[in-house]
């Protein structure tokens, strides 16, 4: 899968250094994938949450964190809507989040 975009990533933990190795993981195991639905993606993280079709949640660095996406399974294409700590995912409307 190509990811949009990885710079979201390296901001988040640079500000969140702990982040770093769960965000780099998750990163090289989901450009070697190449999934066609959300039960292929929970089949390769399990604790990934399924939103609806195309969105879904990854729980990072033991659920401190929480990774959002849009997958765009025909084209390959994973859009990083936003990654944030677990209590920052609490206060926001995640069906409704659109990409930055």
């Amino acid at each position: 899968m190509r990811i949009i975009a990885k710079s979201t990533l390296r901001v988040f933990w640079k500000i969140n250094p702990t982040s770093e190795f769960p965000l780099l993981d998750w990163f090289e195991k989901t450009q070697e994938m190449e999934w066609h639905n959300p039960n292929e993606v929970k089949n390769t993280f399990r604790s990934a949450d399924i939103i609806n079709a195309k969105r879904l949640v990854f729980d990072m660095g033991g659920n401190k964190y929480r990774l959002v996406c849009d997958l765009e399974y025909r084209l390959k294409f994973v859009f990083i809507i936003r990654v944030g700590s677990h209590n920052d995912y609490n206060k926001v409307d995640i069906k409704n989040l659109k990409y930055e």
